[in-house]
């Protein structure tokens, strides 16, 4: 294993898994709206569902999308749809009352585990991950790598910035304040969408 190689691919997880997108807009509004512990399924879904995505192209899936290129196409655009929807969803969030039975709480578990198929930051990221450290070991050991340093990224970078949510929440303490977080996140989440269509 090149050590370089190894220094490198973890400095590409920091900078990726820690920056601005769309898994991460959305933990740091739910940490806000809904509190730290009604987001840990959220969390996990994002944590558990990238780490497999990695794995699953790694060990050949991502042939499919080079032999059908129609149907990467087709996820980038289902993926767009989502994400408007998911930005709607977020912009109008509630901030949530001890006594009221909100039902439109966080992204569950399996809810965020299938978006990462539709993440378009995500597919930057196990694109980049698979094909410029695929020399970091020998396969299968290297693809073996890739993921479980994804998981424990993954893992760190969604309980900080659902944490950094939940910090917000002693100082938003108004209705206003909230829901105008929330449009100011759905606002962002929706510029997280200007590379798909760049690239279209």
């Amino acid at each position: 294993m090149s050590n370089s190689l190894f220094v490198a691919f973890l400095m590409f997880a920091l900078v990726m898994f820690f920056t601005p997108g769309p898994n991460n807009i959305m933990l740091l509004s739910s940490g806000l709206t809904y509190g730290f512990r009604r987001t840990l399924p959220h969390i996990a879904g994002i944590t558990v569902g990238f780490a497999f995505m990695v794995a699953a192209v790694g060990l050949g899936l991502g042939t499919i999308f080079i032999a059908y290129p129609v149907l990467q196409t087709m996820l980038k655009y289902a993926g767009a749809a989502y994400l408007v929807y998911l930005a709607w969803h977020i912009g109008m969030a509630e901030p949530e009352a001890p006594e009221q039975d909100n039902r439109s709480g966080p992204m569950t578990f399996w809810g965020a585990a299938m978006f990462q198929w539709v993440n378009a930051k995500g597919w930057v990221m196990v694109i980049g991950t698979i094909t410029a450290y695929a020399a970091i070991a020998s396969f299968p050991w290297n693809i073996l790598i890739q993921t479980v340093i994804s998981l424990a990224m993954g893992a760190v970078s969604t309980v900080v910035w659902a944490l950094f949510g939940t910090a917000l929440r002693p100082v938003l303490t108004s209705r206003t304040a909230v829901r105008a977080f929330n449009i100011v996140m759905a606002l962002l989440l929706l510029a997280s969408l200007y590379p798909v269509f760049m690239d279209a």
